[in-house]
């Protein structure tokens, strides 16, 4: 069974300093990139994972791959760690300096570089955040589907293999990311993948860094799939009389083969704290909300086989949102689910978990989740990409008290158990870090993680890339 953080973190190598020639070389290249300031090392030595680790040693603002290569040989040279660093809305403990060592914040390499509207690619610098690439490409009548609920980078994204809420129809980032410039462990840049949709050319490197989380390479520029726009979208709220009832309407409607394009479920916690969060006035109970895409008769077509099934499982009528004002209010409240839930406590912190399960083991996996929350007495809050198996349970938890940190975990760790007893994932989009390193071995075995640790030490044998993540060495 997986040993909880604190003891982990415990076990962890000293802190592998940068000596101070290599931080006058980084002041000499970067000038004012390179910081050393407290303040700014420790925005860069957190994320919304609940743990407190030593801040990095130095921050460097990179602009270029090049940059980014300048940092890495630098830090090869040395033995020092580097860990990448997109906008900090990681939940697992990805970019905590645990080692010690030189953060690269990647936020100012934030340029489109190009888009091909004719075959549907745009190629991006790794600091664009989703929002500012679909900005970017409103005009041409496309968009990029992968909508988790921070306004993440495609960097970070590439390298946790996010997902969200589009991810039941347009798939993760595994599938839209079409190449690759890595920043190498030696300082390399390499770049994989072409702008084709398929290739038979070798290795398939892409897919080795996309959800390495920084362990292998730092990720400098992605091309990514674009999709045209739909010529409809609607988007309806359905209460349920139980979190049951909304479970089996998701598990019949993906059965049945209905194309919907988001499928969301929020218990009756996370429905209260976003009508508090965003002023809305939803139904406090089980819902799902749910967008539909296509043609006009398409989406008609999609939203009444939907609204057929629900009302078998005593699901209320729909709720529309039509409009593009009304669809935006709607998903913006569901993204802020996570933070409107800490205000539910405040001063807390979230001890967060998500699993992902075979559709057809949705409803025992989740309702047993809950049921444990509920004997629990710890507050809680639920949510969920409930169309393609994965939900996300946030524990809500005083810092200044162990046993409800210790609590939290206990509940984790039977959620992720019962997730990979089921024939699921320890994680279906948050990633490994550090908080998921025990259950890694859980799913996939000893055999497959050595073979993992064979390819890291291959690749960096230093190990200087985001160390102390995934799996330790």
């Amino acid at each position: 069974m997986s040993t909880s953080l604190p003891s982990f973190l415990a076990s962890q190598t000293a802190p592998r300093l940068a000596p101070p020639a290599m931080l006058d070389a980084l002041r000499a290249r970067f000038g004012e990139r390179c910081s050393t300031a407290l303040a700014v090392r420790e925005q860069h030595g957190r994320d919304e994972s609940p743990f407190d680790v030593s801040p990095p040693q130095a921050v460097v603002f990179a602009e270029s791959s090049e940059d980014v290569a300048f940092v890495v040989k630098l830090a090869h040279e040395h033995a020092v760690p580097v860990i990448p660093y997109g906008v900090g809305s990681s939940l697992e403990g990805h970019l905590l300096a645990v080692q010690g060592g030189i953060s690269i914040d990647l936020g100012r390499m934030n340029q489109v570089l190009s888009i091909n509207a004719e075959d549907l690619t745009a190629t991006v610098q790794a600091g664009v955040t989703r929002m500012r690439l679909n900005e970017e490409i409103r005009h041409t009548g496309l968009f990029f589907p992968i909508d988790p609920g921070a306004d993440a980078t495609i960097g970070g994204m590439s390298a946790t293999r996010a997902s969200g809420t589009n991810a039941v129809r347009y798939g993760t980032m595994r599938e839209n990311v079409l190449g690759l410039s890595v920043v190498t462990a030696s300082g390399d840049i390499v770049r994989t993948g072409t702008r084709a949709r398929k290739s038979s050319a070798g290795y398939d490197l892409t897919r080795l860094f996309v959800g390495s989380e920084g362990t292998l390479g730092v990720i400098s520029e992605i091309t990514v799939r674009l999709y045209p726009q739909p010529e409809a979208i609607s988007a309806a709220v359905c209460s349920f009389p139980s979190l049951a009832a909304a479970v089996d309407t998701t598990i019949t409607v993906i059965q049945s083969g209905v194309p919907i394009a988001r499928c969301e479920l929020l218990d009756t916690n996370a429905v209260r704290a976003v009508n508090r969060h965003d002023r809305l006035t939803l139904r406090e109970g089980p819902m799902l909300l749910m967008e539909f895409h296509g043609t006009p008769a398409g989406v008609a077509e999609q939203a009444e086989a939907v609204q057929q099934i629900a009302r078998g499982f005593g699901g209320e009528d729909f709720e529309w949102a039509t409009t593009p004002e009304q669809r935006t209010r709607l998903w913006t409240a569901r993204h802020h689910a996570f933070f409107a839930a800490l205000q539910m406590k405040p001063g807390c912190r979230a001890v967060t978990t998500d699993t992902c399960v075979p559709i057809s083991r949705l409803a025992e996996c989740l309702l047993d989740t809950v049921a444990d929350a509920d004997a629990s007495g710890l507050p809680y809050f639920l949510v969920g990409h409930v169309g393609d198996g994965n939900f996300h349970v946030g524990y809500l938890i005083d810092p200044h008290k162990p046993e409800e940190r210790e609590l939290a975990e206990r509940l984790n760790r039977q959620v992720v158990a019962r997730a990979i007893r089921l024939e699921g994932t320890c994680s279906g989009e948050h990633g490994i870090g550090l908080h998921k390193m025990g259950f890694l071995v859980d799913e996939a075995g000893a055999e497959a993680v050595a073979l993992m640790r064979t390819l890291k030490q291959a690749l960096d044998p230093k190990n200087i890339m985001n160390p102390g993540k995934i799996f330790a060495l």
